[in-house]
């Protein structure tokens, strides 16, 4: 197994929805492999395929003990919004962080790295995530969902003259172990209104 590098944004790979996996045999399960390793690495909370530069259908998940993988997945999302409950972000876009509208629960429905059927369900940080990566494996990233003056704040840090010296540190840093990931348990900070977490507050 190995620990992966992460694709930052303004990678094409990051804006392409990923493709179904057909085919399931050992390249399939080394890659669910790498993925995990590389999503424990870093305390992860998931790991889409294009943020490691394969545009698979694939993502695993960690979040409060549960821990897996869905390829092909179909996203199904209930009941009420979680509110400004955390602040979410992501590893491809580090420096930003805000509050995303997401629902308390969803459902993913798909298949495991042998074909078998398989649904993944829940509330909280598990639903949020099951939402954040889905939605990577659409080509969204996470920013295309703030709204107002949030979206304006996050636009405007990354289109900073200094932007890319973020994003050349962030990726000098996680070469020392080439881990990245939908972070859970990182350290508190404010959301992207007023200041610049680096990855999700327990929501990521």
């Amino acid at each position: 197994m190995s620990v992966l590098s992460i694709r930052m944004i303004g990678d094409p790979i990051l804006r392409t929805p990923a493709a179904p996996v057909s085919d399931f045999g050992p390249e399939l399960a080394r890659l669910i492999e790498d993925m995990t390793e590389t999503m424990i690495d870093v305390q992860g909370a998931g790991l889409a395929a294009p943020q490691i530069g394969v545009g698979l259908q694939v993502f695993t998940y960690r979040v409060d003990g549960v821990e897996g993988h869905v390829v092909n997945p179909v996203l199904e999302t209930a009941g009420p919004s979680q509110g400004e409950s955390d602040v979410e972000g992501c590893l491809s876009v580090p420096g930003v962080g805000s509050y995303i509208d997401r629902t308390d629960w969803a459902r993913v429905s798909g298949v495991d790295v042998s074909g078998h059927e398989i649904v993944v369900e829940g509330t909280g940080m598990l639903a949020r995530a099951l939402q954040h990566e889905t939605d990577h494996l659409g080509g969204t990233l996470y920013i295309d969902r703030l709204v107002g003056e949030d979206r304006k704040n996050a636009l405007r840090a990354i289109r900073r003259a200094d932007y890319n010296r973020v994003t050349s540190r962030t990726a000098a840093e996680r070469s020392r172990t080439l881990g990245s990931s939908f972070v859970q348990g990182a350290s508190s900070a404010p959301p992207a209104r007023s200041a610049d977490p680096t990855g999700t507050r327990a929501s990521r």
